[in-house]
């Protein structure tokens, strides 16, 4: 059994397989877990300022909605050129 394989071992070049179609996947994935980590940090901000001794909805909605400004800003997408 072990024939069999080591007559195919010099046949591998190592770095010649195209992994485009990975590094795609890869950079959606990063993509969506950076979006999904912010947005679930924006929830967790609007909520604890919400339900803080003290705290009021109006407060929570605008530290929400500055801080999701902020991260869009920071977070989007670059031009490739910059």
């Amino acid at each position: 059994m072990a024939g069999a394989h080591s007559e195919h071992k010099d046949a591998y070049e190592h770095g010649s397989m195209d992994v485009t179609e990975q590094v795609k996947t890869f950079k959606l994935f990063a993509g969506l877990m950076t979006w999904n980590a912010y947005a679930f940090a924006i929830i967790v901000l609007f909520l604890t300022v919400w339900f803080m001794p003290g705290g009021s909805f109006l407060p929570a909605l605008i530290s929400a909605a500055v801080a999701a400004a902020a991260g869009w800003w920071f977070l989007r997408r670059k031009p490739a050129g910059h």
